[in-house]
C-alpha cells in the first residue's frame, strides 16, 4: 500500500553532523529535505553538530542524510533504536560494517564474493608487506570514511610513508588494496531491488573527491553501455555483497570491471550522497524516477 503524506508524520532529515563529509551531508540533507517539503510532508532540518537530538522523540521517522563518522556507521543508529524512532537505510550492525571497509571486504571474502586482494597495515614500515599483498600500485584507505577523503594510489615507498601517515590522521585502521585495472561503475539498491547501472569515467587517476564533489568533466553513463548476461550477474553479485553484511532499505554498490569481465566489489555506501552530483538519483532518474518520488521511496525504507 502506497503511504500518502499525511502517513509519514514528522520527519526529522539528519543533516550535517561533525565528520569530515560534514558539506556534503548539509547538501543532500537540504536536497532531500526541499524534496518532502514539496511533496508536503512534514520534514525538519535536524543538524547533530548544532541542535539537541532528544527533541527527536517529537518525531515520527527519520530520514538520515549523514555521511561518513557518527551517520553511516551505526551510531546515529543506535541512537534511533533506543527512542525507538525509525529510520532509513541499514541497522546499527550493518551500518558500523558498510563503513569499516576492513570488517566488511573480510565478510566478503569468507563468503566468496569477490573483491581486490587486501590486507590491514599499522605502520610506515609496512611497504614492503603491502606491495607483497596487492602488488604495485595498490590504493591506501583509512578503513572508516567515505567520499574517497584520504585515499592515495601508492606507486613507490615514499608515496606510501606520506600517504600513509595521511589515512592514519583519518582513521586508526589503515588498509591497502590491489589496484584492479578496470572500468568503474556502481549500482544503487532500493528495497533490496537494483536500479540502472552507472559507468563512471572521471578524468581524474580514479574516482576521488574532487572528480566526485568539484568537477565538472567526469563523464557518467546510465545506463551504463553493459550486455544484458553480465548486467544480470552484477545485480546478483552487488545484491549479494549488499545481503551479505546486512543492508536492508538503500544503498549503492560501488565495483570495477576488468578486461576479463571479472567483476570486483569495492564498498558498499549504506547512506549515498543525494546532491547534484549525486549517483543514485541519476540512476533513478534512467529509470524514470524523478527525484522527489525517489526521496519517498526512500523515506518509506524507515518502515523497515
Amino acid at each position: 500500500m502506497k503511504l500518502k503524506a499525511r502517513d509519514f508524520g514528522k520527519v526529522a532529515v539528519l543533516m550535517g553532523g561533525a565528520s569530515n563529509e560534514r558539506e556534503i551531508s548539509l547538501e543532500s540533507g537540504q536536497a532531500v529535505l526541499n524534496a518532502l517539503l514539496r511533496k508536503k510532508i512534514h520534514a525538519v532540518a535536524i543538524d547533530p553538530k548544532k541542535d539537541d537530538l532528544n527533541q527527536l522523540s517529537d518525531f515520527d521517522r527519520a530520514f538520515i542524510c549523514l555521511h561518513g563518522k557518527d551517520g553511516e556507521d551505526g551510531e546515529i543508529q543506535t541512537f534511533l533504536e533506543a527512542i525507538n524512532l525509525p529510520y532509513t537505510g541499514s541497522d546499527i550492525l550493518s551500518s558500523y560494517l558498510g563503513m569499516d571497509k576492513f570488517k566488511c571486504k573480510t565478510i566478503w571474502k569468507s563468503k566468496n564474493i569477490s573483491t581486490p586482494d587486501f590486507m590491514q597495515v599499522s605502520h610506515v614500515d609496512d611497504f614492503e608487506r603491502a606491495s607483497n599483498c596487492c602488488g604495485l600500485p595498490f590504493f591506501i584507505k583509512p578503513a572508516n570514511s567515505g567520499s574517497s577523503i584520504g585515499i592515495a594510489i601508492i606507486n613507490n615507498e615514499n608515496d606510501f610513508i606520506f600517504a600513509f601517515e595521511q589515512a592514519y590522521k583519518i582513521d586508526k585502521i589503515v588498509i591497502v588494496e590491489s589496484f584492479i585495472v578496470g572500468n568503474e561503475y556502481t549500482l544503487p539498491i532500493i528495497h533490496n531491488k537494483p536500479l540502472p547501472i552507472i559507468e563512471i569515467k572521471p578524468k581524474t587517476e580514479f574516482y576521488d573527491y574532487e572528480a566526485k564533489y568539484l568537477r565538472d568533466d567526469t563523464e557518467f553513463i546510465c545506463p551504463a553501455d553493459i550486455t544484458s548476461p553480465l548486467v544480470k550477474n552484477i545485480n546478483k553479485l552487488c545484491i549479494n555483497a549488499f545481503n551479505a553484511i546486512g543492508c536492508i532499505g538503500w544503498g549503492r554498490v560501488d565495483f570495477i570491471i576488468d578486461k576479463n569481465k571479472n567483476i570486483y566489489i569495492i564498498e558498499i555506501n549504506t547512506v549515498p550522497g543525494m546532491t547534484n552530483h549525486s549517483l543514485v538519483p541519476m540512476s533513478a532518474k534512467s529509470a524514470g524516477i524523478e527525484f522527489d518520488d525517489l526521496v519517498t521511496m526512500i523515506l518509506e525504507t524507515s518502515n523497515a
